[in-house]
């Protein structure tokens, strides 16, 4: 059984690093784009078409793997999702026509999905005591690899052409040989439940709480909407209401992603100090005076607040998960699926919809509905129990 005092820092180590090799590969599928449409002749539309199958296979479907993962718990799902999402992106850059490559993008989005919720749910095993410290742990990995993905790809394509994407599936092949050979040990960790494929003795028994987990989600939704707004228009308001120059805006960007990946660590061991509602609430709280900051300052301040914007945005990515999983003890597979995955696939859909302000009353105005969000998020974070009714669980 995991350890009540804390986390396997080897084990955990090992998930966070599948979730970096398993979601380096979401975020090639933008730096592949440009390619595409031009050495593939593919149109925008085209390329909007593969964004939307990386987004529905990866996210969307993340729940009915938990489900099957609920029922009977399939840890070989760990290296073969981190194995299909990089043997997928990689045969984007040899696929002859765009049905195979649109077919390479689902199957790089089936093993995201394959990946998530068993991964998640071995996390929550390997934290023992320290759930939200654990799932931040593990969470990170997936910021990273994001972020990471057209930092990989861009070079590999610039000097292989589109056939260097092959060379994705390299580390992901790589990835999914460790995790074949630590899930023997993950297993010793787990309940009886994970070695047994049965439901652990009372867990049945167990309360789920449907109606804050359904909240939460909520919550979780409009945390999307904000993020997802902020990925899309960051770099874009830069230049076009600052005036300042495409590279700098990309800087901007950068930054607030990669102080998201800091907040996620932060916040974790918060949300176990001072329990995840406060923690998540307090997120939604400090976003609109933040984000309002940020429309009113310069290129150089608006960055340092936008460092802050990340890590408050982000930041509770692993707390939702435990969250999620509290609620829902018995079904935790079905939990993280959701969490990580249907939720934050409707919250993508703020994006166009942000767009079309965007287009109607300009930049200014879409960072202001952005600003407004959190707040409808923070009212709904409040009505949430104070506890989840999970031992460990505040």
């Amino acid at each position: 059984m995991a350890s009540k005092k804390g986390v396997d820092r080897r084990a955990m180590g090992v998930l966070s690093a599948g979730h970096l090799f398993t979601d380096l590969n979401q975020g090639a599928v933008a730096a592949l784009l440009p390619f595409l449409i031009s050495e593939r002749g593919i149109s925008l539309a085209a390329a909007g078409a593969l964004v939307f199958a990386a987004t529905v296979s990866s996210s969307l479907v993340q729940p009915l793997f938990g489900i099957f993962s609920d029922r009977r718990p399939i840890p070989a799902l760990m290296p073969l999702g981190v194995l299909l999402a990089g043997v997928g992106m990689a045969l984007v850059g040899v696929a002859p026509n765009y049905a195979l490559i649109f077919a390479s993008v689902v199957l790089s989005g089936v093993g995201v999905a394959a990946f998530h919720p068993e991964a998640a749910r071995f996390a929550n095993y390997v934290s023992g005591s320290r759930r939200a410290r654990g799932m931040s742990f593990f969470s990170v990995g997936g910021n990273a690899g994001f972020a990471l993905g057209p930092v990989v790809a861009t070079p590999l394509v610039l000097v292989f052409g589109l056939p260097g994407a092959l060379f994705l599936a390299a580390p992901a092949a790589i990835m999914a040989g460790v995790m074949f050979f630590e899930t023997p040990r993950m297993l010793r960790l787990a309940p009886e439940a994970a070695e047994g494929g049965e439901k652990k003795a009372g867990t049945e028994a167990a309360p789920e709480n449907w109606g804050p987990f359904a909240v939460m989600i909520a919550v979780v939704a409009v945390r999307s909407f904000v993020y997802f707004g902020l990925v899309a228009f960051v770099a874009s308001y830069y230049e076009r209401v600052l005036g300042a120059s495409p590279a700098l805006g990309n800087v901007a960007l950068t930054v607030m992603l990669a102080s998201g990946a800091v907040g996620t660590l932060l916040m974790g061991p918060l949300a176990d100090r001072f329990g995840r509602k406060a923690v998540l609430a307090l997120s939604m709280l400090v976003l609109p005076p933040l984000v309002l900051a940020f429309v009113f300052a310069g290129p150089y301040a608006g960055m340092a607040l936008l460092a802050l914007v990340g890590a408050a945005t982000v930041g509770t990515f692993g707390v939702t998960v435990v969250m999620g999983q509290e609620y829902l003890p018995g079904r935790i597979g079905l939990a993280a699926g959701i969490t990580m995955g249907l939720s934050i696939g409707l919250g993508g859909i703020g994006a166009p919809l942000l767009g079309l302000l965007a287009d109607a009353g300009g930049l200014r105005a879409a960072m202001l509905a952005i600003a407004a969000l959190p707040v409808l998020g923070l009212v709904l974070a409040l009505t949430l129990p104070a506890k989840t009714g999970h031992p460990g669980g505040a």
